[in-house]
């Protein structure tokens, strides 16, 4: 009986043993499992959060660059640069410390050839609160920028002003009608024409004519007689250049008045010239333009004449 016990009690070992084995290798596996993925997610966090850091800090740096080139004068693009930025008052006449010197290329160098070059550097300033029209006739390198006002002065020569007029019914005025040797000549494309007798050997010669004015009629007189005289270089030989003698208001319109320097035969020549816009009641201002060469120097004094003649019909 005993030896049965014993055989009989090996099974029940054997039995209730077995299965717990398999229970072990499954319910491990899932701890690991979830103990594997913790991880993951933090390193995903923390790399995320990193991230965020380096970008806030790039951005801050940025900005601090950017907010410290806006107090330069040369803008944004030029801020941190200093060399840019401490060229740029002097073309813009805007600099405190040196007014004079900035103005200077604008209003001290009108008699001089070289004066349209810088033309480019004193329109933007110029140009400012004006039509397309005239920025583009400020950015022609043949036209020196705006003129400073500054009255006409009399010019040498002999006055040949007589008491006869000639009537201009396109433009609405009158104008004087000049004494001998001038003498009217086929207008077109202008209203009225006088001419003095050509020089021999020369090409250019005087004129004094008027018409209403062949170019768009702009707010400010001054802007108007601004684009016709860069239009009256079309009556000068080719490659002239304005240089600004005056510019002054006239009875209801402005006038401007200049040398155009040119060159005939290689050779430096210039004439002195003038043109004058006036408004006109219901109409188109008139354009008076006179213009008389070098070689005809004598006969300067009749622009003075010329432009004080002009009347309303």
């Amino acid at each position: 009986m005993t030896a049965e016990a014993d055989t009989s009690e090996l099974p029940k070992i054997a039995v209730d043993d077995p299965p717990q084995p398999p229970v072990n290798p499954t319910s491990s596996p899932v701890k690991r499992s979830r103990i594997g993925d913790l991880p993951m997610r933090v390193i995903y966090r923390i790399l995320a959060v990193v991230t965020a850091l380096v970008v806030a800090a790039v951005a801050a740096v940025v900005g601090f660059t950017y907010s410290g080139s806006s107090d330069q004068p040369g803008g944004q693009a030029s801020g941190p640069i200093a060399a840019p930025s401490a060229a740029t008052p002097p073309p813009g006449a805007g600099s405190s410390s040196a007014p004079s010197s900035s103005a200077s290329p604008a209003s001290a160098s009108p008699e001089s050839p070289a004066a349209p070059s810088p033309s480019s550097t004193v329109s933007p300033a110029s140009a400012q609160g004006r039509s397309a029209a005239v920025v583009a006739a400020l950015a022609d390198p043949r036209v020196p920028g705006v003129p400073r006002d500054k009255r006409l002065a009399r010019l040498p020569g002999k006055e040949h002003k007589s008491k006869r007029r000639l009537q201009d019914a396109r433009s609405g005025v009158s104008l004087v009608r000049l004494a001998k040797p001038w003498k009217t000549f086929g207008a077109s494309p202008f209203s009225t024409k006088q001419v003095l007798p050509k020089v021999k050997g020369q090409t250019t010669r005087a004129m004094f004519v008027s018409c209403p004015v062949p170019i768009k009629v702009q707010e400010s007189p001054k802007d108007t007689a601004l684009l016709a005289a860069r239009w009256t270089l079309n009556h000068h030989p080719r490659g002239a250049e304005i240089a600004w003698t005056a510019s002054q208001p006239i009875k209801d319109g402005w006038l401007l008045a200049y040398r155009v320097k040119y060159e005939v035969k290689s050779k430096l020549r210039f004439s002195m010239a003038a043109v004058a816009v006036t408004e006109i009641p219901a109409a188109k201002p008139a354009m008076v333009f006179v213009t008389i060469p070098d070689a005809q120097r004598k006969y300067w004094r009749d622009i003075n004449v010329a432009i004080s003649s002009i009347r309303p019909n």
